[in-house]
Parts: structure tokens; C-alpha cells; sequence
């Protein structure tokens, strides 16, 4: 009995005591508890938004073939010539511009011909701006262009014999005697600025029409105006002389242009653009100016790659020998060789 009542006595005693201990560590927590909720909160920052899409892609192609006791015939030669396509698109809201610059530029050697060949030569450069309409998929554009090529073209024809015999000693400066200068930088150069709208149905398309387009043909080589339909400064004058002619020539019309490109796979791609002019103060729309670019590019391994490229102009304002104005300008280029496409952040 005596051991029972013992019994009954400490637990009276122990228990209100581990009773306010518990509440006491309740309590303990419910203060930390608060604590933690009115401490400062570490605010994490939002990512911050990216409007930009950045693309850069580089081609480097060389060929070179020796020949020695070769029965077929043919000629010791080397060629190099490489391309960048840099791309600079913004988007936000309902604002795009996108920006694209391609530069071409090759040469050869070649034993038959002791001088240095160019086989490509073009810069061009083409920005767009664009601003959403309430229509889907049509937005109010203006499209600036810039075509040009970086220095001298020749059309490289054989010496005649008495250039041979001018130049004895010097087989290189019969050759150089004997190519007719084609171009040269901004000569000539065709610069257009362009308002109207912009159809995208889809991403592969883009559709641009600008009534309002002016432009400007710019010819610097006063030997060449002539050739690109330059104008006399005045009646009467000889039209033998190239500094007779005008340095330039303004237009006023409107433009049509078409992009298309088809991603078939990260390896496999075919752009196009189709460019459609007409000057309003020299026979519209009977008299017009067409470029047609088209370009192929299949990547075969990592570094490497094989593009097609033509580009084919119909310009009624250029003489071309043999032709007169009607003839149509092509140029085509197959390459393989090392190529790399620089990575950038993507838009978000």
C-alpha cells in the first residue's frame, strides 16, 4: 500500500512537470516559428529576358591539283574562297528586326594563266523592321538592302600577240594587260529603302511588298557607267567618254521580296530569296530588275560541309557583250570544305 501511494506521489510531482516542460518547447518553437516568418525574405531574381537571336556560320573551301607527266593534260592550280552568314533578329512584343549580312569572297591560280583569278567577290546586307498590324501573321515593315562587292573584277581574256610581245619578259603583265575591269567597290552598288508590309504565315516565309521604294544606283569607275545604264549629264555629249556619264542613278518604285527557307534537319537546309523591282519613272512594271539567290547547305561531319550556291540577276539597265540588255547574269558555286557555326544565347 505504502509502495502504491509512493507511486501515486512522485508522478503527481513529476508529471505537471514534464507537462510545462512540453509547453515550454511549444512555446520555444512557436517563437522561432515567427521568427523565421519576419526574418527578411532573399528575393530570387527573375532571368532576365533575351529579345535577341544571334546566328553566325563560316565556310572556308580550298582546292589545289598538281599534275606532273599528266598524258590527259590540265594545269597546276589552287583555289580558296570562303563565306560568313551572320544573322541579328530582335523580337518583343509586337516589334521585330531582323538583320543579315552574307560576304563572299574566293580566288584561284592557275599555271595556264600566271596572275591571281577572283571567283567571288559580294557583300550584301539586308535589314528589316517590322511592327505587328491588327491582321494575323501581317505587320507594317521598312527594309533597308545594301549590295556591293570589295574591290576590282576582271573578266580574265588571253593576250593577244602583240601583248605577248609588248611584254616579252613578263608573261603576268600581258595577262594583266589583256583582263577588262567588270566592277569595283560601289561600282556598282545598289542601295534600296522600302516601306509597306511584311506576311509571315509561316516560319519558313516571309512575304515583303513595299510601294514606297527608293533607290539608289551608285557607279564610283567612270569607265563602267556606261555598261550599268548610267545616264549623260548632258545631251550631246560623248557617250565613248565615261566621265560623261553619271555617277549614279536614283529610283523610284516599288519591291517586291520572298524568303523561304526549309530546315529539313540541323544538317540539311535550302534558303531562297526572290527579289522583284519596278521603277516607277522607267516603264513600270515592264521594265523590271530580279535577283534570285538560292543557296544549299548539307553538313557532312562536324567541320565539314558541302554548299551549293547560285545567284542570278536580270537587270535591263546593264550591257552585257554579246547580249545587249536582255541577257541574264548567273553565277553558280559548289564547295566542300571546313566550316563553323558560332553559338549564341537564344531568345526567350
Amino acid at each position: 500500500m505504502k509502495k502504491i501511494l509512493s507511486l501515486i506521489a512522485f508522478a503527481a510531482a513529476v508529471v505537471p512537470a514534464l507537462a510545462q516542460e512540453v509547453t515550454d518547447a511549444q512555446a520555444a518553437a512557436e517563437q522561432a516559428a515567427a521568427a523565421i516568418a519576419d526574418a527578411p525574405k532573399e528575393e530570387v531574381a527573375a532571368p532576365k529576358p533575351v529579345y535577341w537571336t544571334n546566328t553566325l556560320q563560316t565556310n572556308i573551301n580550298f582546292t589545289q591539283l598538281a599534275l606532273k607527266n599528266w598524258v590527259a593534260g590540265g594545269y597546276n592550280a589552287v583555289a580558296l574562297a570562303g563565306n560568313v552568314d551572320a544573322n541579328a533578329n530582335y523580337a518583343k512584343d509586337k516589334m521585330k528586326w531582323n538583320n543579315r549580312l552574307q560576304l563572299d569572297y574566293g580566288f584561284m591560280y592557275s599555271k595556264d594563266k600566271p596572275i591571281l583569278q577572283k571567283t567571288k567577290d559580294r557583300m550584301y546586307f539586308e535589314s528589316k523592321w517590322g511592327y505587328a498590324t491588327p491582321v494575323r501573321h501581317l505587320d507594317y515593315s521598312a527594309n533597308f538592302s545594301f549590295l556591293n562587292q570589295f574591290h576590282k573584277n576582271y573578266d580574265y581574256k588571253t593576250p593577244t600577240d602583240d601583248q605577248f610581245a609588248a611584254y616579252p619578259d613578263n608573261p603576268t603583265a600581258a595577262w594583266e594587260a589583256a583582263r577588262v575591269l567588270k566592277s569595283d567597290f560601289f561600282a556598282p552598288a545598289y542601295i534600296t529603302l522600302g516601306v509597306g508590309v511584311d506576311w509571315t504565315p509561316w516560319d519558313w516565309l516571309a512575304v515583303n511588298f513595299a510601294p514606297i521604294t527608293g533607290g539608289v544606283v551608285a557607279v564610283s569607275v567612270p569607265e563602267l557607267r556606261k555598261t550599268y545604264g548610267m545616264a549623260l549629264k548632258s545631251e550631246g555629249l560623248d557617250d565613248t567618254v565615261g566621265s560623261n556619264f553619271r555617277s549614279a542613278r536614283f529610283q523610284f518604285g516599288a519591291q517586291l521580296k520572298i524568303d523561304a527557307k526549309w530546315i529539313i534537319n540541323e544538317n540539311f537546309s535550302y534558303t531562297t530569296q526572290l527579289v522583284v523591282f519596278t521603277d516607277y519613272l522607267d516603264h513600270p512594271f515592264t521594265k523590271n530588275r530580279i535577283n534570285w539567290d538560292n543557296k544549299v547547305y548539307w553538313k557532312l561531319a562536324k567541320y565539314f560541309a558541302l554548299t551549293l550556291s547560285t545567284n542570278m540577276i536580270y537587270d535591263p539597265n546593264v550591257t552585257i557583250p554579246d547580249l545587249g540588255h536582255d541577257g541574264v547574269q548567273w553565277k553558280e558555286f559548289l564547295e566542300f570544305g571546313f566550316t563553323y557555326a558560332f553559338a549564341f544565347p537564344k531568345a526567350q
